[in-house]
C-alpha cells in the first residue's frame, strides 16, 4: 500500500496510474470485442462464407494476443519497479527478548520505555 501511495518519481507514479486506467477500459473493451468477433464467426458459419468467420476467429485470437502480451510486459514491468523501491525502501524493528535480571549498565541502553511501533514498519 505505501508503493502504491508514493511508487517513486513522478514519471514513475504517471505510468503506474496510466496503466491502471488503461487496463480498466482495455480488459472489458477487449472482451467485448472479442466476444462480438466470436458471434459474428458463430453467424457467418451458419449463413455466409467460412473465409469471413475465419478471417474474425483469427482477429479474435490476435485480439486476446496483443491483449495479454501488453499486460504481461505492464506488469512484470510494475514488478520490477516494486522490487527496486522494496529493496530501498525498508522500515526494519528489531526485537529483543526481555529477560528478568538486566544488568544496572544496560538499562540504560536498553530503554525503560514501553515500545511504540508505527504501522509502517516490519516487526522481525
Amino acid at each position: 500500500l505505501q508503493w502504491l501511495r508514493n511508487p517513486g518519481p513522478q514519471h514513475e507514479r504517471r505510468t503506474l496510474f496510466g496503466d491502471m486506467v488503461c487496463f480498466l477500459f482495455i480488459t472489458p473493451l477487449a472482451t467485448i470485442s472479442g466476444w462480438l468477433c466470436l458471434r459474428g464467426a458463430v453467424d457467418h458459419l451458419h449463413f455466409s462464407s467460412r473465409l469471413e468467420a475465419v478471417g474474425l476467429i483469427a482477429l479474435t485470437v490476435a485480439l486476446f494476443t496483443i491483449y495479454l502480451f501488453w499486460t504481461l510486459v505492464s506488469f512484470r514491468y510494475h514488478c520490477r519497479l516494486y522490487n527496486e523501491w522494496r529493496q530501498t525502501n525498508q522500515r526494519v524493528i528489531l526485537l529483543t527478548p526481555q529477560s528478568a535480571y538486566v544488568p544496572h549498565n544496560q538499562q540504560s541502553l536498553m530503554g525503560r520505555q514501553p515500545l511504540i511501533r508505527n504501522s509502517k514498519e516490519t516487526i522481525v
